[in-house]
């Protein structure tokens, strides 16, 4: 089995492990604009010592590029945990980042979600260029 054989899909507003990017659809070139990445929009996704998001990665895949480019990767590192036992702690991270970006050419944003239950969820976005 190959990892990408793991990795899973679906509608994020009928499943909350998916990763939802909410950017603009179309934006100038060499200009930059913001990219919200998370989980949750439209079902709750937990966030506890016993099940939560460890992290999301972005990328982008130019149109007819043979390589996709990492973006960024973002750990969530505090779900709950403390000395005092689970879900005792004083901090909890939540799943979700703005990032910026800039780009001069069109082609997808792909964002990469690990929750540490249920495994790899990914999700897409293409991106065009103005004019």
């Amino acid at each position: 089995m190959k990892l990408g054989d793991q990795v899973q899909t679906a509608d994020w507003k009928k499943e909350k492990h998916v990763p939802v990017i909410e950017c603009p659809d179309e934006v100038k070139a060499d200009e930059v604009f913001e990219i919200e990445v998370g989980l949750g929009k439209e079902v709750a996704h937990p966030n506890t010592t016993e099940h939560h998001i460890r992290w999301i990665q972005l990328y982008f895949h130019p149109e007819d590029g043979k390589f996709s480019y990492q973006v960024g990767n973002y750990e969530f590192c505090a779900h709950g945990e403390s000395v005092e036992g689970a879900n005792e702690g004083p901090a909890y991270t939540h799943h979700s980042v703005k990032t910026y970006l800039k780009v001069n050419k069109p082609g997808t944003l792909y964002a990469l979600a690990l929750c540490n239950i249920h495994g790899l969820w990914e999700s897409s976005k293409e991106i065009k260029l103005a004019g």
